[in-house]
Formats: structure tokens, sequence, C-alpha cells
């Protein structure tokens, strides 16, 4: 009787799962050992890397950095793949801000740079403490990073906690409390602690949380990100995930197909019971949307944890049967969050007919219980922190958005997403706009916007969400609960098909580089790799 090859099926046709995959093929293609295919249950490959245009202009509505460049396999694939220029402009081609940002008041105010860069280095110094990198030489801020850490303890502490303890420890080191000039009804306290404030809301889009209370302060050491420059990809993220896939046979990849249910076998299974189940012999049963089935030996499964997070609910049971309590565990404690982008269109006369060229911002708002609020401006577009053109003198401009307001944001018309913007521009830019006035009406002008596009990931039923985060109550010790494969102490079992059932591959199983395309990658090579070596095959 011949035996048959195993049969591997790779869930998800993003970094991860076409990592593996490409791994995989290109390792044993001369003896062809394994059945390979890549089910995708959307429309395109790539998951949560989509490159796009956008009046003329190539962006980014999902992965946008390559997070250093020195070690990066994504930057290696990018430059082996010629993918680092660009004869068409790109998002952030001139670096994340080409000039200096400005950062003006809610009411109209531009604040002095020398007023907001205290307050925006004692940010940085505890973001650095927090992630362990080293603190500027700022004295003040040296002295309040200490006394932090002193007064609070590692603890159960949380990254929103610890930044607010360092505001709080500024305004008793720091004295001086004279009023601004030249703010309207802003005090300096106010004022201050705005700043500090979009700073924390810039933080949270980083960090793709809703609170940073719910972010886990001990787990940020453990953090990396490769050394050298951050850069954006001239010919598109998604050229990497292309390249990839390039080596894969036609056919290899299947897309519009979802997989409802995974059945596997704790225990190993009966060859001879599941061949007469008409299951030939195979360990794993995936069940799709359509009613449809397949038997496999391993699957490798690289859906988000958002998406696995919905699968461990009772009402749903993506795996049969349940997956192992430690694995529930993990998954319910770690934090995955939303983060989303709005990029509008400028009209053409701001840019090229107008004196007034717009700048990048950094948005400052009144606090919640603030009586000064404008009741104009809409209450999700205070979650934003910034505003600026995707690159010099771009007519396209683009903010970002997390938690709660970044998916009301996905429930607006495009009409209301330009209104909102429209208003909050022009009232932060009303000194400047001023001396753009109607010649005929002699009113001044409000800044409006032609075309509008946001990315919709909280939405999507194939994510529910951007990215992983380590949460409060959390460790980088979930992490790797999340991806030991199934079944537990699978060496003990007879069979090697029923061994490494169940594999997870995925950015948020990678405990130093989660939330990152390069974290998702390197987890498809730890699980191809992982199926290589369970085979006997030379692993590079």
């Amino acid at each position: 009787m011949v035996s048959k090859k195993p049969r591997i099926v790779i869930i998800g046709a993003g970094m991860a799962g076409l990592a593996a995959a490409n791994k995989l093929y290109k390792s044993t293609n001369s003896n062809q050992l394994f059945e390979l295919s890549v089910v995708e249950g959307g429309t395109r490959i790539g998951g949560r890397i989509n490159s796009s245009e956008f009046c003329g202009d190539r962006i980014e509505l999902g992965a946008t950095w390559i997070h250093g460049i020195q070690g990066s396999p994504v930057y290696k694939i990018a430059q082996e793949s010629a993918l680092l220029h660009s004869h068409q402009p790109w998002e952030r081609m001139d670096g994340f801000f080409s000039h200096k940002p400005i950062t003006v008041a809610e009411g109209g105010y531009e604040l002095n740079p020398s007023f907001v860069q205290p307050i925006s280095t004692l940010f940085k110094n505890l973001r650095n403490f927090i992630e362990g990198k080293p603190v500027d030489g700022d004295g003040v801020s040296s002295e309040i990073v200490k006394h932090c850490w002193t007064n609070c303890g590692p603890g159960n502490l949380s990254v929103g906690s610890f930044l607010r303890q360092g505001l709080e420890a500024y305004w008793s080191f720091v004295k001086d409390q004279k009023p601004v000039d030249g703010v309207g009804n802003w005090s300096r306290k106010s004022l201050e602690e705005a700043v500090f404030a979009m700073h924390e809301r810039a933080h949270k889009a980083f960090s793709a949380v809703d609170d940073l209370g719910t972010l886990d302060y001990n787990a940020e050491s453990e953090y990396e990100i490769f050394p050298g420059e951050e850069i954006t990809i001239a010919g598109g993220y998604s050229g990497v995930i292309e390249s990839l896939a390039s080596v894969l046979p036609v056919g290899t990849i299947q897309l519009g197909r979802i997989v409802e249910k995974f059945e596997w076998q704790p225990d190993g299974c009966s060859q001879e019971l599941r061949s007469d189940n008409g299951d030939d012999g195979r360990p794993v049963k995936l069940h799709f949307c359509d009613g449809s089935t397949v038997s496999v030996d391993h699957v490798i499964v690289t859906v988000s944890l958002g998406v696995l997070k919905r699968g461990i609910h009772q009402d749903c049971n993506m795996f049969i049967p349940p997956l192992p309590s430690p694995k529930i565990q993990a998954i319910s404690r770690l934090g995955y969050g939303l983060v989303d982008k709005v990029f509008l269109q400028l009209p053409s006369q701001y840019q090229e007919t107008s004196s007034f060229k717009f700048p990048p911002l950094q948005m400052v708002f009144h606090p919640p219980d603030s009586e000064l609020r404008d009741p104009k401006i809409p209450k999700w577009m205070r979650a934003a922190s910034s505003l600026y053109p995707i690159y010099s003198n771009s007519r396209v401009v683009l903010s970002w958005f997390a938690g709660q307001e970044a998916l009301e944001v996905e429930s607006l018309s495009d009409e209301e997403i330009a209104n909102g913007f429209s208003t909050t521009v022009s009232n932060l830019l009303s000194s400047k706009s001023q001396d753009e006035s109607d010649e005929d009406s002699g009113e001044g002008k409000q800044l409006k916007f032609d075309k509008v596009l946001r990315s919709e990931w909280g939405s999507d039923p194939l994510f529910f969400g951007s990215y992983s985060y380590v949460a409060v109550g959390s460790s980088g010790d979930d992490i790797d609960a999340l991806a030991e494969p199934l079944p537990e102490n699978s060496s003990n079992l007879d069979s090697p098909r029923s061994q490494l059932q169940v594999l997870f591959a995925g950015e948020a199983t990678h405990r130093t580089h989660y939330s990152t395309t390069h974290g998702a990658y390197l987890s498809g090579i730890r699980e191809a790799n992982r199926l290589l070596k369970h085979y006997n095959c030379d692993v590079m």
C-alpha cells in the first residue's frame, strides 16, 4: 500500500501563513514531501497588509512601517524584490514628518515649541523608561522617572497609570505655573495636561489600545524592534506578500474559503476508525462555511487573535473539542485592539493656488469635563492626536484612530467624516485661515475636504481588529501558551500524523515581536520549521 503524503493546510494568506507556505514549499519542493495548500477566507491575499491608492498616491490601509531595517526579514524581502523605490508617490516617502509639526490648541491657538517641548520630553522619557531604553539627559525628566519607579513599584502596573504618575510628579517638581500668553481661557496646567493627553492618544494608536490603563507595564520591556531606520515601502507592503506567494504553484492558495470549525483529536486517533469514516486516516477535519470538509494531518492556524477570541465562546465553538484550558485562558487574557487610518484629500486650491499650505498638525483638545469645549467638534474627532500630509506638499492628509472611536469612525458616512474633520481643523487653524477670506462676502473660509478613505479593520469579520498587545493581567507567558501546538504532549502519540495536529502562528504568537509584520513572518517560519523538523527535514 502506497503511503500518502502528509497533508498540511495553512489557514490565512497573510504574512504568517504565506511565510510558512513559502518555507515549507521551498524546503521540500525537490522531493515534494507534503501536500500543501493555503486557505484564505477573503477575496485577496495579504491579511492585515493591504496596499491601495488614493488620489494618485500609494497608501497603506493596514501595515505601514518596517520597524527597523537592520536584520528585518521584511526589509530583506522588500530589498530583494525591488520594492524600495517607486516613480509613484507613496505614503511617508520622506519620513514621518517632512517638516516640524505645529501644535495647535482648541480655539485656534498655536503653541510655542518652548512650551510644548518639556511635556513632550517628559512623555518620551517615561515611554523610554517603560520600554527599557535610555532616558534622555533631561535633568527634570530623569528625576521624575526615578521618582515614579521608586514610589509605584512594578506590581500589576499599567502603562497608563505610570504615565499619569509621571505627569503628577512633573507638577510637583516644576513650580513654574505662570499664565501662558495668547491662549485664551487655557490655564498653564490644563494646557500642559492637554499636550500630555495628545501624546497619550498617539500612544494608544501605536499600541492598539482603547485605554492605556489596560496596557501591561512589565511586558513593554520585552517588546523588541529591529535597529536602524523605520521606513515605508515605496512599492507597497503588498509587494512583500506577493513575493512570498510567487513561488507557490498555481492553485495552492484558495480564496473565499472560510473555515467554520476545526475538529481535532486530543488523544490521537484510531487510524482504522478514521479511515472507516471516510476521513482518509487523517486526524484533523476542517469544516467550511459552504458545508464542505477536508481531512488533514496538520493545520497551521494564522487567524487573528480577534477571531480566536470569538472562536472560544460557547456559542461559536470553533474548535471541536474545545481548546485546552491554558490556551483558552491565554486567548482571553491577551489584549487585541483596533487602529484605523483616515485619509482625506484637500481641495486643489489649498495646495496649489492658495498661500495657505496645510502643515503637519498636533491637535490639543480641552478635557471631557471642560465647559470650554467647542460643541461643534465631534467627540470621535477628539480621539485623534495628529493630522498631516502623507508626504511634503501632498493634498492627501492622514489621521489615526484607536479603540471605540475607531469603531465609531467605521460606522460614519464619508460626508460625516469630512464634515467632522472640516469643523475641527477650521477651529484649530482659525488664526491661520482668517487671512483666507472670501473676496465677495468677506467671510472667513471653512476648510473643506474633497474625498475620504478609511480602513475598517474592526468591522471586518475576518479580523475583528488590528493587532495584539499584552493586557494588564496577562504576560508574555500567555503569548507562548498561545503559540504551543496541539495536542499537548503530542510527542507521546504513536503516529507522527497524530502529532502536531493544530499549530498556531501570527503576530499574536511572537513573544517579543507581537503586533508587527516581521513578528508574523517569524512566527510562520517557526511553525514551518517545527513541521520540517518533525519529518526530519533539514531546517535552514
